[in-house]
This record gives structure tokens, C-alpha cells and sequence, in this order.
């Protein structure tokens, strides 16, 4: 992963800094997203705190070049070992009993959208699709959340 935010920042010509690269190794290093608080608070040691407004700056930076993703709906983040196409119609699976995130391409389900977006004369500025439910691990031990009571 930092690898990979080595060579995408020196050909992009832009610095890859020691916050960028902690906050990214922070990231990388859960399963599950995490907010710019918590990362803060991992990163922090005795005597030296990192405060939130320098890791949300980094979290901007590596987010605009495609090494960590956004989730809306949890207001964290995720990080990114590959890159992205086009068209490649990102999906992110959010399990609601682990907290685990999945990521996947479906370029049917972004031509669909791009068709259904035009039809209603609209112009997106972000298009991240997110799915939430069980993910097969979930599913397959039977630990599913309680259904609330519905009368």
C-alpha cells in the first residue's frame, strides 16, 4: 500500500509526506473504516498529539488520489490498493454485523446510472454507490443482527 502512494505521488509530482503516509498506514492497517478521530487518537503517543484537522487535511489528499476511500454513511474511510478506471462503477459492501467493508467494480450498474442520470437532466458531483447488509462470512455463521420488531 505505501508502495503504492510512493509511486503514484512521485509520478503525480506531489509530496508524500510522513502524516500522509502514517494516516495511509493507519488506514491500511484495519479491516473496517475508520474516522479521522480515530486515526488521531491511533496515531498519538505520550507527549505527542496528532491533532484531527491535520489528519482530516491528509485524509483530503490521499482521497483525491485514489488511495483511500470515503464511506458517506459511516463518515470514515477505507484505504485503496488499486486503481480505478473510468466507468469502473465503484461499489462498496457494508456489513452491518462485522462492520466490514468490500469493494467492487460494476460498470453495468454505472452505465445504468449514467442512462438514468441523463434521462433526469442531472449532473452528479460524486458517485459512490454503497450497499449495506451481511457479508457472506456473517451469513454463513449465523451471526445476523436482530431484526427490529415490527408490528
Amino acid at each position: 500500500m505505501i508502495e503504492r502512494a510512493e509511486r503514484v505521488c512521485q509520478a503525480r509530482g506531489l509530496q508524500f509526506t510522513r502524516l500522509r503516509r502514517d494516516v495511509l498506514a493507519a488506514v491500511a492497517a484495519e479491516h473496517r473504516p475508520l474516522g479521522a478521530y480515530d486515526i488521531a487518537e491511533r496515531m498519538s503517543a505520550p507527549g505527542r498529539r496528532v491533532a484531527a484537522v491535520s489528519v482530516y487535511r491528509a485524509l483530503d489528499f490521499l482521497t483525491e488520489q485514489g488511495l483511500v476511500h470515503r464511506i458517506s454513511s459511516r463518515n470514515a474511510f477505507v484505504s485503496c490498493g488499486h486503481e480505478h478506471g473510468a466507468g469502473a462503477g465503484l461499489v462498496f459492501l457494508i456489513c452491518r454485523t462485522c462492520g466490514g467493508i468490500g469493494e467492487m467494480t460494476a460498470p453495468a450498474v454505472e452505465s445504468a446510472l449514467d442512462q438514468t442520470l441523463a434521462a433526469a437532466g442531472f449532473t452528479p458531483t460524486s458517485r459512490i454507490l454503497e450497499v449495506e447488509g451481511e457479508c457472506g462470512t456473517c451469513r454463513e455463521r449465523g451471526d445476523l443482527p436482530e431484526e427490529p420488531h415490527r408490528p
